[in-house]
């Protein structure tokens, strides 16, 4: 088993790679960029190649990144594989993999795995995760973030809560994974606050220093989880026009509408734990939420670059055990 590996997280619009100790499962360094995915199947198109040339076009991009962190690293090793989990195995991707069906086991044990093996123009192994889906929703990245998480005490009915573009709850039972609910939140969110009548009535602001911008939210995530989503969206015009709130706290305000209206839900249902996992702010804001709408489960919370690392630690361990 080498004492490395090539830990790529691909998503829509982020790419990162870490260079991961085998032993330890910490990270030694890493290389980050915005060829996220989307990105990347534009430019591909743009080149107008033939289609079985599409691979290499992205593995070039990982090459870039491989000599980036090879003059970080004065011992870099020639050859160790890279895992690579995200958007890289979607239908804009490298290479299109089909979803593994419900359920699934958290210890990664039957997720399909795509291996290309190394050649002249990409001296690396390559192993490419697959995402998973119900027969009404589908995820990539997350079910190796959830891998990641995973312990030894997964009994019970869990739900585990990724925050972001398009938020991912996955509910799981007994150490299997059971479904999948995309709530479109982030999205949502930019949407509204840029491209909608919103627009005018809320103004990027920083984050909780102010005491009206915590009313606002408490207040947003309150009206989210009850009102019809349509309705809660108007009020964050007539606060601006009614001068209930300022702009910089109806965009908290937003915030809060959205983030409640996702969460609203969890109030119909019983978990065991709740585990968010996310970036900070994002995963501040979500645990803020759940406290004000007085949800009284166990409440868990993990860095998502973490979680994506070892669960492809955990996926390494099984192909080179």
């Amino acid at each position: 088993m080498n004492k490395r590996f090539l830990s790529c997280d691909w998503g829509t619009s982020s790419f990162r790679l870490r260079l991961i100790d085998t032993v330890s499962g910490e990270a030694i360094t890493e290389s980050l960029s915005e060829d996220g995915i989307s990105w990347m199947y534009d430019a591909w198109k743009r080149t107008q190649r033939q289609e079985k040339k599409r691979k290499d076009f992205y593995l070039s991009v990982i090459k870039r990144h491989i000599k980036r962190i090879g003059r970080q690293v004065t011992d870099m090793q020639n050859n160790i594989p890279v895992i690579v989990s995200g958007m890289a195995s979607s239908n804009i991707g490298m290479i299109e993999l089909p979803y593994i069906i419900l359920p699934f086991l958290v210890s990664g044990k039957d997720l399909e795995i795509e291996t290309v093996q190394k050649t002249d123009f990409f001296a690396h192994d390559l192993h490419i995760i697959s995402g998973a889906r119900t027969k009404t929703d589908v995820m990539r990245g997350e079910e190796t973030q959830l891998i990641g998480c995973a312990n030894g005490d997964m009994q019970g009915t869990q739900l585990f809560i990724f925050p972001g573009t398009h938020s991912k709850h996955i509910t799981t039972i007994s150490g299997e994974a059971t479904d999948i609910k995309t709530y479109m939140t982030g999205e949502l969110f930019s949407l509204l606050g840029e491209h909608s009548i919103l627009a005018g009535s809320v103004f990027p602001s920083g984050g909780f220093d102010e005491k009206e911008n915590n009313t606002a939210f408490e207040q947003g995530v309150k009206n989210g989880s009850v009102q019809t989503l349509s309705h809660a969206l108007f009020t964050v015009r007539t606060n601006h026009l009614l001068k209930r709130f300022s702009t910089e706290a109806n965009y908290h305000y937003l915030s809060g509408v959205l983030i409640g209206t996702e969460l609203g839900e969890l109030l119909k249902v019983n978990m065991d734990t709740i585990t968010l996992v996310g970036e900070d702010n994002l995963v501040a804001n979500y645990l803020r939420a759940v406290k004000i709408l007085g949800i009284k489960t166990n409440l868990k919370t993990t860095d998502a670059a973490a979680a994506t690392t070892q669960g492809q630690l955990a996926i390494y361990r099984r192909l080179y055990r």
